[in-house]
């Protein structure tokens, strides 16, 4: 096994552990909130444990880029391990739900996804998809850095990609405003999701065919 192989492999087996360990913390929490099952409208958590929740969601992402930043020695490798780990992380845990409480039921069942800066809420297959699409990313950026192929995103490339990351990020946060105040998300804002996504992708595999010229 080389080394890129080999660091693959372990990086793939922490983002699967980690998914592992945020699972577990889900599961305690919803035998405290939600001890039938979980659904909406949401159960607000306990002031204490709430800042808790806050405080265990922000050290997840510096472990996340801690990892990645002993990973690799440029930036952009360390970006695109990042983006691997966060995208391995975050579908094995919703693997691991399954496995320990048999949810979700589907994946267009609804679930909050995130507390920060306020609640994301969106149906499992919206982060899913954006996860895969974080793996392949990151797999292709690390190769390149492996490679030591320099990348020449343009300002604009940076700035069309700020503002698809906004977008999806809005189609998360928009039905969570609803689930923070004890509202029934409703409908899923997927043109909104869409219209980030598929530009963002674009913009990628643009400015990945130009560094590779």
């Amino acid at each position: 096994m080389n080394k890129l192989k080999r660091q693959f492999f372990w990086l793939t087996v922490w983002g699967i552990s980690f998914g592992l360990i945020e699972a577990a913390v889900v599961f305690y929490l919803r035998q405290i909130y939600y001890p039938g099952d979980f659904q909406f409208p949401a159960v607000l958590m306990d002031d204490p444990i709430m800042k808790v929740e806050l405080a265990r969601e922000a050290v997840t992402i510096i472990i996340l880029w801690a990892a990645a930043e002993l990973s690799r020695k440029t930036l952009a490798g360390r970006i695109a391990v990042f983006m691997f780990l966060f995208g391995v992380w975050d579908i094995f845990y919703y693997v691991f739900l399954k496995i320990i409480i048999g949810w979700p039921e589907a994946l267009t069942t609804w679930d909050i996804l995130f507390l920060l800066p306020l609640i994301w809420a969106g149906p499992v297959w919206a982060p899913i998809l954006v996860s895969l699409i974080l793996i392949a990313c990151g797999i292709i950026l690390i190769n390149f850095d492996e490679k030591e192929i320099i990348l020449k995103p343009s300002l604009l490339d940076w700035m069309g990609e700020m503002a698809a990351a906004v977008l999806v990020v809005l189609s998360f946060i928009l039905p969570g405003l609803k689930v923070a105040a004890g509202q029934i998300p409703g409908s899923y804002p997927w043109y909104i999701f869409l219209s980030g996504l598929i530009p963002g992708i674009i913009i990628f595999m643009r400015f990945i065919k130009k560094s590779d010229e």
